[in-house]
């Protein structure tokens, strides 16, 4: 017998729980501000990404095919991402970047949603990029330090 928990997540997409294309937007807003501003994955971001606006709402369209909304994002996303000789460390800070946004702007439970998704994406993204995440400090997402840090 499926959990009352269970039913109402599947009758409630997490597109919905998060407020739909405004609730994932002001998230993006703000994730890619910090990120804009990292010293690590910044300088990454900023040299390839010329229209921010535009990549905004790519990026957006991406989160809401993912988690239940509109079915609009249709790239190739991880083929974008070959030529950036990404690093462990680029995908660690991005996931503290993200973790750190989602449990600013978002419930509890939405944010572990979300957080642990970006871990299956980014875990599929290495896999894709040939990146060895062995030897490497690993920010989990059950990990309940709001501000830990994920280069260690």
């Amino acid at each position: 017998m499926p959990s009352r928990r269970r039913i109402a997540t599947v009758m409630n997409p997490l597109y919905q729980r998060i407020g739909g294309h405004q609730g994932i937007s002001n998230l993006l807003h703000h994730f890619y501000a910090d990120v804009r501003q990292d010293p690590v994955i910044g300088p990454i971001f900023n040299a390839e990404i010329k229209d921010w606006k535009k990549h905004l709402e790519i990026i957006a369209s991406f989160w809401e095919t993912l988690i239940g909304g509109p079915r609009t994002y249709a790239r190739p996303m991880p083929m974008k991402h070959l030529p950036l000789h990404l690093r462990e460390e680029h995908f660690q800070r991005w996931l503290f970047l993200w973790q750190a946004n989602c449990r600013a702007q978002l419930p509890p439970d939405n944010a572990r949603e979300m957080i642990a998704l970006a871990h299956h994406i980014g875990g599929k993204l290495r896999l894709i990029l040939g990146i060895s995440v062995s030897g490497h400090g690993s920010l989990q997402p059950w990990d309940s330090a709001p501000h830990s840090n994920c280069l260690s």
